[in-house]
């Protein structure tokens, strides 16, 4: 979803069967620069060490296309192969979306991605909560057996608040105008709207990564 349909509801994802079409027929062309990704100007910061090649999934849960993209994803994840980290970034396009950020990076914090990340884009799009609120956040972490004051600790920590400051840096570094968005190794960017598709957007994902691997 780009950055001026945040304005509109989010809620709905677009229909698919012309993007499918897009898609099949585009993946026997090899992706080009400036058409189906782009260089990144000034290489972004990576956190993965040495020898590994990261993959950055840029994210917002209130983001109707990040629910629908969420098992495609969570698949790819599970079968990359060993030199790729996949890290997920919550975007802040605005004021109103840090608590969700900062959501993530307590969920992270206390070792629950696993366990509640999926639970949060259900209950946005299936449970229809509005979970844009700090205190609307708490409520519903304590519902899944989160300790509160352990929750809000973390949630108004200054470590927190450093690593949603650096998730602002990091989507301005690769020029995300939409989610859901992927960068690789600090260098390349794709999305829905250049890829044609998300599933696609995976596809180029693995070349530029084979690419990376490769010394180019």
């Amino acid at each position: 979803m780009k950055r001026r349909e945040f304005s509109l509801a989010c809620g709905a994802v677009l229909a698919s069967g012309a993007v499918v079409s897009t898609s099949v027929q585009a993946q026997a062309e090899p992706p080009k620069a400036g058409t189906d990704y782009y260089l990144v100007e000034k290489r972004a910061p990576v956190d993965a060490p040495a020898g590994k090649i990261e993959v950055v999934e840029f994210f917002w849960y209130s983001c109707g296309h990040c629910n629908a993209f969420e098992p495609t994803l969570d698949a790819w994840v599970k079968r990359a192969p060993k030199d790729v980290v996949v890290r997920r970034v919550p975007v802040a396009f605005r004021d109103d979306f840090a608590p969700q950020q900062r959501l993530y990076y307590v969920l992270e914090a206390m070792g629950l991605v696993d366990k509640l990340h999926g639970k949060v884009f259900a209950a946005i799009h299936v449970e229809k909560l509005k979970l844009d609120r700090a205190e609307l956040i708490a409520d519903w972490v304590v519902k899944q057996g989160v300790d509160k004051a352990k929750f809000m600790e973390h949630y108004n920590s200054f470590s927190v608040a450093t690593k949603a400051r650096k998730a602002i840096e990091l989507q301005n570094a690769y020029r995300v105008e939409g989610v859901p968005a992927l960068g690789i190794a600090g260098r390349f960017y794709t999305d829905g709207s250049l890829a044609k598709s998300m599933d696609r957007a995976l596809l180029i994902a693995e070349s530029l990564v084979a690419g990376v691997r490769g010394g180019r």
